[in-house]
């Protein structure tokens, strides 16, 4: 995949994502997408596997959530969308844009991390959010209580993943990886 250096595409209306995501790009001031994001969003709506490196700053959650969102737009119920951050801090960061994003679409979102209270992540899963951000322990221990399927999940994102790997969740990780469809 091309890296940082790569030109960009002119602006997002190339990626013919739905209008309603298209308006909250718009008021956001998202005007040129960058180069992780004109690498990794035509292949993402058309359903390949990405691997992308940028720096941070350069709309990488842009770049995996916007498609994300794109092929869950209808709103069915379940989790049907991934993504596994390595702190609570980048889980909520994440969680806080994909809400922006998904503003008006009737996409459900729930960040699910230690040190916080099951309660309301128990309410928000049973309630059929379709766009699951969590940390793998916490996100475990979902699992293993019998909180949340995995088996609807349609879209799956290791963010930060070298970061994930190097603070020792590569069991976490294949124990989540296991738990959804291949």
């Amino acid at each position: 995949m091309p890296t940082d250096e790569t030109s960009t595409q002119s602006d997002f209306s190339v990626f013919g994502l739905d209008p309603r995501i298209a308006k909250v790009l718009t008021e956001q001031g998202f005007e040129t997408p960058t180069p992780i994001q004109s690498a990794a969003i035509p292949n993402l709506l058309a359903g390949r596997d990405v691997i992308g490196r940028s720096r941070t700053g350069s709309g990488k959650t842009a770049a995996f959530a916007l498609p994300a969102l794109e092929r869950i737009k209808d709103g069915a119920k379940g989790p049907r969308v991934l993504v596994l951050a390595p702190t609570r801090e980048l889980a909520l960061q994440v969680t806080e844009a994909v809400r922006t994003f998904a503003r008006d679409l009737p996409v459900r979102v729930v960040c699910v991390y230690g040190g916080a209270s099951y309660t309301p992540q128990l309410k928000a899963l049973r309630s059929g959010a379709q766009f699951i951000v969590a940390t793998p322990g916490r996100l475990l221990d979902h699992l293993e209580r019998g909180n949340i399927d995995l088996s609807g999940i349609e879209t799956l994102i290791l963010d930060e993943a070298d970061e994930m790997l190097r603070m020792g969740f590569i069991e976490a990780v294949e124990q989540v990886l296991a738990a959804t469809p291949k």
